[in-house]
């Protein structure tokens, strides 16, 4: 099944693609890859999920935040890409969760992301390396941002 019937099927709402913040694109394709900026959990009324896990916000809420990042950046995949069924498979992920010094969990943070990953482009195509790591702050008090790249078909 392809991405975009997968996206159907699950009933999944994409926000707008978030416009860049800084000097930066927001996809850059080399070599058969796409090389998506990092992105933030950008809500489809466009508002941002802020806090620091661990402190203001708990895992399972830094999870959602995780998932929410993954939709804004299959927003932006669909917008440069023209459809989501250009991607191939994910390669690499990058995540980075906003956490209290005391917070321990972050693959489990990152897992939002991940899960959603598998759930449109499957568990083989969907799932690829991953980095998941604690930082602070992030920009504009983000929950937490992903960085990912995609092989395209």
């Amino acid at each position: 099944m392809s991405a975009e019937s997968r996206l159907l099927e699950l009933r999944l709402e994409l926000p707008h693609p978030p416009k860049p913040v800084a000097v930066y694109k927001p996809l850059v394709i080399a070599g058969g890859l796409a090389y998506v900026s990092g992105h933030g959990p950008v809500r489809t009324d466009g508002m941002l999920i802020t806090g620091v896990v661990g402190r203001d916000i708990d895992l399972a809420e830094g999870k959602a935040a995780a998932r929410q990042v993954g939709l804004a950046m299959l927003a932006t995949l669909r917008c440069q890409l023209g459809s989501l069924d250009r991607v191939k498979r994910i390669v690499k992920t990058l995540g980075m969760v906003n956490s209290a010094p005391n917070f321990y969990d972050h693959p489990k943070v990152i897992n939002g992301f991940s899960e959603l990953m598998a759930e449109v482009f499957g568990p083989d195509n969907g799932i690829g390396a991953r980095s998941a790591v604690g930082m602070g702050p992030l920009p504009g008090n983000i929950a937490v941002e992903v960085e990912a790249i995609f092989e395209l078909a």
